[in-house]
């Protein structure tokens, strides 16, 4: 396998959850958009033309990639972004009083924010589902939480700390009986997993660029036939009414690009590699510390790239510190030189010692079996030098 040349001279790259290096493949097919085919996709004349169908092609990859034959993309200029297009579009739109919203405390904080700032300035009211200790929502504790004024359900495809997939296509098939809308953000899943909204059965779903090999300021979101959103940001009328501004075709070209690849990668089993890779990475930790390595969420309903462990006895911000030769993210964050245990892991009841000592070790399309042992040495001559229980 060749190696992306941002990662030869590095530390072993175990934060692909975080974001992930440009595919070369990506950077190729969006420099054409930068330079000569610099035209406005909306322009009637010769130089909006190649920039035009560029970006039919690019909607219509992303489609592909997430099973959506029926149903708008629309490019926006972030996950959060469209999360937000998501969750303030569909409540504005309810046309109801006091709406009502259902989502999960270990959710994104761009689901998060934006449901506070609905209770905040438009008196919406808002469930917070708790979660068990795999992080997950019972449907059980969903269909009890619905009311006569439910217009939206918000539960993501994949927690971005453990990996823990949550049970979509059940949490939708309520939604739906109550009447309500369900939007999934697959940030972390799109491209990792394959997905297929028909089959999820949702009505909204957020694809992140960055996540998926593609530069950063670039991601989109379904939208299903038929479904009012009132826009979030308003103007000439792009991007099907609901996010208006003068389209960036370079960078939709590169998340239609990095789609394109995530379906052939996933047609190749890619994912399975990097599971396998992941199990690997896992089986060497044990080894080398036994029942000091806890694994937080869930042992098989995860992302195939995803590995959060918790090291009893070590602090991982000190544990990462002390193993340069790795990047990766700490189960826990700081504010003003304090660090607290990471929200998600919290809720799930993992007390604070466990918080502290987690790591998030999430691998991707360069990752080796090289990689995986050098990171597993390190991190064990590390924990050992960190103890301090």
């Amino acid at each position: 396998m060749t190696v992306h040349s941002a990662l030869a001279e590095g530390p072993v790259y175990l934060d692909h959850n975080a974001t992930t290096p440009i595919d070369p493949a990506v950077t190729d097919a969006m420099l054409p958009y930068l330079t000569g085919m610099f035209g406005n996709a909306s322009s009637e004349h010769h130089y909006g033309t190649a920039p035009r169908s560029a970006l039919r092609r690019a909607r219509d990859q992303v489609a592909t990639l997430i099973g959506a034959e029926d149903g708008r993309i629309v490019f926006t200029g972030s996950g959060s972004e469209a999360d937000n297009l998501a969750v303030r579009g569909t409540v504005l739109a309810a046309g109801i009083d006091r709406p009502h919203v259902i989502t999960q405390r270990t959710e994104h904080p761009a689901v998060l924010q934006a449901c506070r700032a609905l209770q905040r300035w438009h008196g919406v009211e808002v469930t917070y589902l708790p979660v068990n200790t795999d992080g997950l929502v019972a449907p059980e504790q969903l269909a009890t939480a619905f009311t006569e004024r439910t217009v939206l359900v918000s539960v993501m495809a994949a927690n971005n700390e453990t990996g823990a997939l949550q049970p979509v296509t059940e949490l939708a098939r309520l939604t739906h009986e109550h009447g309500a809308v369900f939007h999934c953000d697959a940030a972390q899943a799109a491209g990792k997993i394959p997905l297929d909204v028909t089959t999820l059965d949702v009505d909204l779903l957020t694809v992140v660029g960055h996540k998926m090999y593609a530069p950063k300021g670039i991601a989109a979101l379904y939208v299903r036939p038929g479904l009012p959103l009132e826009p979030v940001v308003y103007g000439g009328g792009q991007e099907h009414g609901l996010r208006a501004g003068t389209e960036d075709v370079a960078l939709a070209v590169a998340l239609g690009t990095a789609a394109q690849l995530a379906v052939d990668d996933l047609a190749a089993r890619g994912h399975h590699r990097i599971q396998n890779l992941r199990e690997r990475l896992h089986h060497r930790l044990t080894a080398g510390l036994g029942d000091r390595v806890l694994l937080n969420g869930p042992v098989t309903a995860r992302l195939p790239n995803t590995l959060n462990v918790s090291i009893r006895g070590a602090i991982a911000h000190r544990l990462l510190a002390a193993a340069p030769g790795i990047a990766a993210s700490t189960g826990s964050a700081c504010h003003s030189g304090t660090h607290e245990p990471s929200p998600v892991l919290t809720a799930m009841g993992l007390d604070p010692e466990r918080g502290l000592s987690a790591l998030r070790l999430s691998l991707g399309r360069w990752s080796t079996p090289e990689d995986i042992d050098s990171a597993a040495d390190l991190i064990i001559t590390a924990a050992g030098t960190d103890r301090h229980a």
